[in-house]
């Protein structure tokens, strides 16, 4: 028997309703259920051949509790040594040299000196920064938030250089990254499942429950296009299994804002009916496909193009591509992925940067 566990935190609707799907196509050896630990001891195996992590982004225990689990052989989604290394600013500046457009993005120093350092560590730091360089090449309106963390965490919108050194004052120990604004005329989020896509109209100015545009309009198809071949380029870059990408279109250009989540939102109630179903339909068909194709005592894991890359070839390889699940007996058909349009342009566009979903 192959099991498949989920590794959640205080979501409610999505890991039951994974699991249930998961197990309504009776696939012959495979099984899903709600992880379980009673103990962790080094090196052993866990009795699961994919876990689904939706938390250890928030749990160091689970954290190394998965890093066990997947060096011993479990295909953990996603991989926890890439998203534990992961951060904002790095994503930022693979995207630059994966031709991915992205706001002009540049690294800060934390307002306060860390715990059990002092000036000496900082001789390499020079005092003050080349201010006037960051000043005109970010420009104002800006965003400043971490350089590592998410949901709208210490964001700050900043339409000039007073609020920037205000709110900086408030940083203390983050170390924090300085972004352009992007005025954008149409928004999306796109989930990235295996390979498997879909494309949202999105609208993060507001509320949370109210983002996910109903009944959209299709996508152009020029900028469908564009937006699909980065969603390929960043997730098989990264290696990401399971994430979600922001766009912020601006003169027809697509910038990717958000693009590094360990655990992306899928709560029934902020991404509506249509959107929960076909994330746990596809969600339940990545595992199985991880699950049957599961070797016993190897690394099980995805890793990106970039690790591939970066360790010479070695035999490593990413899983990107969907598979046809053997014997699934039907389901309830999802609808299928949303061809949403742009809004027509506003009269006045709005700016947006974010920080990662927890």
């Amino acid at each position: 028997m192959k099991k498949i566990g989920i590794l959640f935190g205080m979501e409610n609707t999505f890991p039951q309703a994974f699991v249930d799907r998961v197990n309504s196509k009776q696939i012959k050896g495979i099984e899903a259920e709600f992880v379980s630990i009673d103990k962790v001891e080094q090196g052993k195996a866990t009795d699961y051949a994919v876990i689904i992590d939706r938390i250890s982004q928030d749990v160091p225990f689970y954290r190394a509790y998965l890093k066990n689990a997947a060096l011993c052989g479990t295909a953990v989604i996603n991989n926890p040594f890439w998203w534990s290394a992961d951060e904002k600013f790095f994503n930022n500046a693979l995207a630059v040299q994966m031709g991915v457009p992205v706001p002009k993005t540049v690294l800060l120093p934390s307002k306060e000196r860390p715990v059990d350092t002092t000036e000496s560590s900082f001789r390499n730091l020079k005092f003050p920064l080349d201010w006037e360089y960051i000043d005109k090449y970010i420009g104002f309106p800006a965003f400043m938030k971490p350089y590592a963390g998410g949901g709208w965490k210490s964001v700050y919108k900043l339409e000039n250089k007073e609020e920037f050194e205000k709110s900086f004052a408030e940083t203390n120990q983050l170390v924090m990254m300085l972004q352009e604004a992007i005025e954008f005329t149409a928004y999306f989020r796109c989930y990235w499942l295996g390979g498997r896509i879909k494309i949202m109209q999105y609208e993060p100015l507001n509320p949370h429950h109210l983002r996910y545009i109903q009944n959209p309009k299709p996508i152009e198809k020029k900028l469908l296009a564009t937006m699909t071949k980065h969603l390929h380029t960043i997730n098989e870059g990264l290696g990401y299994d399971f994430n979600t990408v922001e766009f912020a279109i601006k003169n027809d250009i697509p910038y990717a804002i958000d693009f590094g989540n360990p655990a992306p939102d899928a709560d029934v109630n902020s991404v509506g009916e249509a959107n929960f179903e076909w994330v746990v339909e596809n969600a339940a068909l990545l595992a199985i496909e991880r699950a049957q194709s599961y070797k016993e005592g190897q690394t099980n894991l995805t890793w990106g193009k970039f690790m591939q890359q970066s360790v010479g070839g070695a035999s490593v390889k990413a899983v990107t591509k969907p598979k046809p699940v053997a014997k699934a007996k039907p389901v309830a058909k999802s609808k299928p992925a949303v061809k949403s349009a742009p809004a027509k342009a506003a009269a006045k566009p709005k700016t947006v940067t974010k920080g990662k979903k927890k």
